[in-house]
């Protein structure tokens, strides 16, 4: 399964994909074939890594065949060829039809996988990533559709052999949006808006209270307590703060 597709791209390269996605190939044209061909074509090009061309057939065994004994694992797969060639909308649209038309599917909880695998590439930015750019400050919408999605399989369907993974990506997903809510809080106070940083900041402690972000959340809480003229519960806050991170500057210059 891909889960990282661009890696390593040179100048050259970079140019390259450049024109590549200044033009949409020509659709492969399928022939007329049997279900149980048409499948196995399809399996061919996706082990050659020839996406497109799976999708072609796979479309084309759907559109002739769709009640055929090969139209699940069809839909399964043509999922996984949107996703591996890049087209997260159709894999995303895919993915919701299925679970839609199959709700008890034995593999519904692959579908929810994947759906959180492609709400997690739809918030990524190649050139940031290529750049290192951090945009933590961006909009999580699919980060927290890729939470929900990890969190129903967990809930439903824990003893699969995607929860392992699944239950990881939570945590690096909790962490993504955990950053941006402090982002914001930070953004708010910087603009004198103390009790909407303040509400931002205890969100992070509510709600993500095993992240790395708490510290600055505490931080960002009691500087809004002392712009508020809340002074009890600013020492309140710098006492949770000593207590959690004794070596904190704050707490070494303003707590003491």
């Amino acid at each position: 399964m891909l889960l990282s597709r661009l890696t390593g791209v040179s100048v050259l390269g970079l140019a390259l994909l450049l024109g590549a996605c200044s033009s949409t190939p020509e659709k492969e044209k399928v022939a007329e074939q049997p279900a149980a061909e048409l499948y196995k074509e399809s399996q061919i090009r996706m082990e050659d890594g020839n996406y497109r061309s799976a999708i072609a057939h796979l479309e084309a065994l759907l559109s002739r065949y769709p009640f055929g004994p090969h139209a699940d694992q069809a839909q399964l797969d043509l999922i996984s060829a949107y996703y591996a060639s890049a087209d997260n909308p159709a894999a995303l649209a895919s993915i919701d039809r299925f679970i839609r038309l199959n709700p008890t599917h034995k593999d519904i909880d692959y579908a929810l996988y994947m759906r959180g695998l492609v709400n997690e590439d739809e918030d990524r930015n190649y050139f940031q990533e290529l750049f290192r750019i951090d945009r933590s400050d961006r909009d999580p919408h699919n980060i927290r559709e890729a939470f929900g999605d990890y969190e129903r399989l967990l809930r439903e369907y824990p003893g699969s052999k995607y929860a392992p993974d699944a239950a990881l990506r939570m945590t690096a997903l909790k962490n993504r949006l955990a950053r941006y809510e402090v982002q914001v809080a930070e953004y708010y106070y910087a603009r004198d808006a103390f009790v909407a940083s303040l509400g931002r900041g205890k969100y992070v402690l509510e709600y993500m209270p095993d992240t790395p972000e708490v510290e600055r959340a505490l931080e960002l809480m009691a500087l809004c307590y002392e712009e508020l003229g809340m002074e009890k519960a600013q020492q309140d806050t710098l006492r949770v703060l000593k207590l959690n991170y004794p070596d904190n500057e704050m707490v070494l210059t303003v707590g003491s």
